[in-house]
C-alpha cells in the first residue's frame, strides 16, 4: 500500500529542534558543573544572609553587649573562675557620726533613697556564646553576619559603579577612536601609571575628610574602589569594540541607517556582554577584599559601622591574650564567600566562553 502524503504531494520535512540561545546553552554547561552549582548555592545562601541582616530579621542586635567581655565560644566552655584581688572589704559595725564636722551627713540617707529610684537593673550575661564574644560582650557571630552584609554590599556596589564606567568609557574609546579615543587612553594611562594602593589611599585620604562631599562609610568606599577598578575593564571592553566594529553585521546596521547609538548598545555590546559579566565578579572578589584592608587600616567604615576588616582589626589586639574567636569567625565567614565566589566566577567564565559554543 502507499502511504498517505499530505496534502500538497510531499512527505512532511521533520522539524529542525530549535535552538537554545546563547544563555540557554551557557546555563547548559553550567549546570553540567558540580563545583559551580555549588558555590553557586553558597553564594545564594550569603544573598540571603544578607538580605535577612539589611531587613533586621538577623543580626539587629550586634552591638548589644549580651555576654561578659570576650566570652569564649560555648564549644570552649565558659572560662575557669579566678580569685577576684581587686574587692575591697567593707567595713563593719555602727556608721559613726559625722554631722559635727559634716554639715551634709544628714542628707546622705535621704540622698541614697533618691537614687535607688533610678537605679538600673544590669542585664545578666551569657558566659559563653555560639561563637565567642568580643571584648565588649557583643555576639561575635552577629558581627559576622553583619559584617558580611557590608562587606558584601560594598563589593557589589562598587564592582557594579566600576564595571558600568569601564563599559561606558571602553565602548566609545573602541568605537568612536581618534580624538576620543587618544583622550580616554590618556586618562587610562595616568590611572594605570600610579600604583593602586596609593591610588587608593589617595582617594581615601580625599574622600574621608570631615568636609568631603560623601560621607565616611559604605558611599566612600564605593567611590574609591569605583574610581580605582574601573581601567582593568575599559581595556577590555576597548579591546572587543575595536574588533567588533569592523565586522559585517555592524556595517550592515550602518548601511540600513543604524545610529551610532544603535550599534553600540544594541548590537556591539550584546556581543561583548559575555567579558563585561565575567570581570564584573571578578571584580567583587577584589573589591571585598580592599575593603577589608581599607577597614582593618581604619580609613574604611565608619565607627559604628562593621565589616569584616575592622573585625580583624579588633581581632589583632584580642589575639595577643589569647581571644582568637573574632579573628577566626571573621576569616571564616571570607574565606568561605570569597571562596565559593571565585569557583562560581571561574565556572561562569567557562560557560560563557564563544569559543565552547559550537561545541553544542
Amino acid at each position: 500500500m502507499s502511504a498517505v502524503l499530505p496534502s500538497g504531494g510531499a512527505a512532511a520535512a521533520p522539524r529542525k529542534a530549535a535552538s537554545m540561545g546563547v544563555w540557554g546553552a551557557a546555563w547548559k554547561r553550567f549546570r553540567g558543573d558540580r563545583v559551580g552549582m555549588v558555590s553557586l548555592g553558597i553564594v545564594l545562601a550569603f544573598v540571603l544572609l544578607v538580605v535577612a541582616s539589611a531587613a533586621g530579621l538577623v543580626a539587629s542586635g550586634w552591638q548589644k553587649e549580651v555576654g561578659v567581655p570576650n566570652a569564649p565560644p560555648t564549644l570552649v566552655g565558659p572560662r575557669a573562675a579566678t580569685a577576684d584581688t581587686t574587692a575591697i572589704a567593707v567595713p563593719t559595725g555602727p556608721n559613726v557620726d559625722i554631722s559635727d564636722i559634716d554639715p551634709l551627713a544628714p542628707r546622705y540617707k535621704e540622698w541614697d533613697a533618691a537614687t535607688a529610684k533610678y537605679k538600673t537593673v544590669e542585664t545578666p550575661r551569657a558566659e559563653t556564646l555560639p561563637f565567642g564574644g568580643d571584648r565588649l560582650g557583643r555576639d561575635v557571630l552577629a558581627k559576622a553576619i553583619k559584617g558580611a552584609e557590608v562587606s558584601i554590599m560594598v563589593g557589589v556596589l562598587a564592582a557594579l559603579a566600576a564595571t558600568l564606567l569601564g563599559t561606558v568609557l571602553g565602548a566609545f574609546g573602541g568605537f568612536y577612536g581618534g580624538r576620543v579615543g587618544d583622550a580616554l587612553e590618556w586618562l587610562y594611562n595616568v590611572f594605570t601609571s600610579i600604583p593602586n594602593i596609593l591610588l587608593i589611599f589617595t582617594f581615601a585620604a580625599v574622600l574621608n575628610r570631615a568636609d568631603a562631599i560623601v560621607p565616611k562609610g559604605i558611599w566612600s568606599i564605593v567611590v574609591i574602589l569605583a574610581l580605582t577598578g574601573w581601567t582593568g575593564i575599559y581595556r577590555l571592553v576597548r579591546g572587543e569594540f575595536l574588533k567588533h566594529s569592523v565586522r559585517d553585521y555592524v556595517r550592515s546596521a550602518e548601511a540600513i541607517g543604524a545610529s551610532n547609538a544603535s550599534r553600540i548598545f544594541r548590537h556591539i555590546l550584546p556581543n561583548v556582554s559575555h567579558v563585561v559579566l565575567v570581570q564584573l565578579s571578578i571584580h567583587v572578589v577584589s573589591f571585598i577584599k580592599a575593603e577589608v584592608i581599607l577597614s582593618y587600616l581604619g580609613l574604611g567604615v565608619a565607627v559604628d559601622q562593621v565589616s569584616w576588616g575592622s573585625m580583624l582589626a579588633e581581632a589583632q589586639s584580642e589575639l595577643i591574650l589569647g581571644h582568637w574567636w573574632q579573628l577566626a569567625a571573621a576569616t571564616l565567614f571570607m574565606a568561605v564567600f570569597v571562596t565559593a565566589f571565585s569557583l562560581f566566577t571561574d565556572a561562569l567564565r567557562d560557560a560563557l566562553d564563544p569559543k565552547l559554543r559550537g561545541l553544542e
